[in-house]
């Protein structure tokens, strides 16, 4: 499948050029405008790019550390499966986690629950040599 870079290009010049910076929290869920990236980088979904990620670190007001999830039940070392809300499993692709500017966060969804969030930190710590 073809990507349109250019859709994404322009969509990231608005993304850019936004003033009011959200405020946000770590174990916190957002949608986030995640672009169309390379081979196999996680993309965001639809005409604004977007998907669901979860902070697990807040550098200041305008970064973070985030991981993309995904409802695909995905298992093994790169991956952790938690509930997030109404049963439904969300799987966070360790292997995926981006800093960011703030500006790519549209809005938040809820929060992954303190046992969940303690849990995907020792998973993804492991993953760090």
């Amino acid at each position: 499948m073809e990507k349109d870079f250019k859709k994404w290009n322009d969509k990231k010049n608005i993304i850019n050029s936004i003033t009011e910076i959200p405020n946000f929290h770590e174990r916190e869920i957002w949608i986030c405008f995640l672009g169309l990236n390379i081979g196999f980088e996680q993309d965001g979904a639809g005409d604004n790019f977007q998907r669901p990620v979860v902070i697990i670190k807040k550098f200041n007001n305008d970064t973070c550390l985030i991981i993309p999830l995904s409802t695909t039940n995905r298992r093994g070392r790169y991956y952790f499966a938690f509930i997030f809300e109404s049963d439904v499993i969300s799987v966070a692709v360790l292997s995926q986690a981006k800093f960011i500017d703030a500006r790519r966060l549209s809005f938040v969804i809820g929060y992954i629950n303190e046992i969940d969030f303690s849990n995907l930190m020792k998973k993804f710590k492991a993953l760090l040599p």
